[in-house]
């Protein structure tokens, strides 16, 4: 039953974005074959569509600083499942004893962190920010920031309850020092080392002064309609893989079919992408150029879609109750899904990013 349901959802799921590629590459061969006319039936005709705003889709996005921090955390998470997966794919973790996973995951975060001062540093340097202090430090505490406060207050819980889920004092020193000693001084280095970067954005086209405005939309055009149209696609390639994770990490059942979660999650990064691509597009097409902040909300929307199957999860399959279990399974669930919206809204971003290169590049803009 696990593998006919693995298997059709795949199918169903590559059919689908199949069928969108298909339309897409359709519409973008008649856009270029427009747009690539003689000069002088160029200048008759007036640009529409996405050619129309090729000053403004280059211009860097607001909230400079977070969206750079985002991106630079998000490859992070990106790196660090890759990393875990690779050692559960070779045999790394012993089904019954799950502190194996959690500390390596402990380690990963720690050791990848450089990844995210230089991802970020490289990409607010690009754009023209200049407070780069500033972005290492939103880069060190978007994500452990939240995760501190969440560890905290549930540490704190179960410490007055007196269970053994409370980390014992001599093991959260041993984080502290890591975080210190290891995660800090390598988001600075990452930092440092982006900031000091050869690195160009070469913009097909050349932006504007002033900014374009962008024309009344429909309702469905707008950011959290997008947000889940985006969602639900990938989405649906892998929640009934979630049951399974859902009854390891908080049942009794062991997982142990790494492989096939592998498969899933290049699945889930292969949709994510296109699905981001297709919506940006349909964006742009509309003459709205806002289309940073979109694609990595887009991307990220499964995330949301995650933490939506956590409640149904605990109504209508788990037996949990209680404040405890309650503040625990929510609390470290809200945590994997913001980790989620990061790691996917980076991989929409950079998959619409260099869609928009090529589109542009492609045709001739005066």
């Amino acid at each position: 039953i696990h593998w006919f349901s693995i298997i059709n959802s795949c199918v169903t799921v590559l059919l689908l974005t199949g069928f969108l590629a298909t339309i897409l590459m359709r519409v973008l061969k008649n856009d270029f074959i427009k747009y690539t006319r003689d000069d002088e039936a160029a200048e008759e005709a007036e640009e529409t569509g996405w050619k129309y705003i090729h000053g403004d889709v280059f211009r860097p996005p607001p909230h400079l600083n977070l969206f750079c921090a985002c991106v630079g955390t998000g490859t992070q998470m990106f790196v660090l499942t890759l990393c875990i997966f690779g050692l559960a794919l070779i045999g790394m973790y012993y089904p019954y004893n799950r502190g194996a996973l959690l500390t390596s995951c402990v380690v990963l975060y720690a050791l990848t962190s450089g990844i995210a001062g230089y991802t970020a540093a490289v990409c607010y340097r690009i754009l023209g920010g200049t407070n780069w202090v500033r972005n290492v430090v939103l880069t060190v505490a978007l994500f452990c920031g939240p995760m501190l406060i969440t560890f905290s207050v549930l540490n704190t819980v179960a410490i007055v309850y007196r269970t053994t889920a409370a980390l014992p004092f001599g093991t959260i020193c041993i984080i502290i020092v890591i975080w210190a000693l290891v995660t800090f001084p390598l988001t600075v280095l990452g930092g440092i080392a982006g900031k000091n970067s050869k690195m160009e954005f070469n913009a097909p086209c050349r932006t504007t002064k002033y900014p374009r405005e962008v024309p009344p939309l429909p309702w469905y055009r707008q950011t959290v309609p997008q947000m889940l149209m985006a969602g639900f696609l990938p989405f649906s390639a892998i929640y009934i893989e979630l049951y399974y994770i859902f009854a390891s990490v908080w049942g009794h059942k062991v997982y142990t079919i790494y492989p096939i979660l592998f498969i899933v999650f290049i699945i889930l990064v292969i949709v994510t992408a296109f699905i981001t691509i297709a919506l940006t597009y349909f964006q742009l097409a509309v003459e709205d150029h806002r289309w940073w902040w979109r694609s990595f909300m887009c991307g990220g929307s499964t995330g949301l879609f995650i933490l939506g199957y956590c409640f149904y999860y605990y109504l209508a399959r788990s037996d949990m109750s209680g404040f405890m279990q309650s503040s625990f399974f929510f609390g470290y669930n809200f945590m994997i899904c913001y980790a989620f919206f990061l790691m996917l809204g980076t991989i929409g971003f950079r998959a619409s990013l260099t869609f928009v290169r090529h589109i542009y590049r492609a045709i001739k803009c005066e």
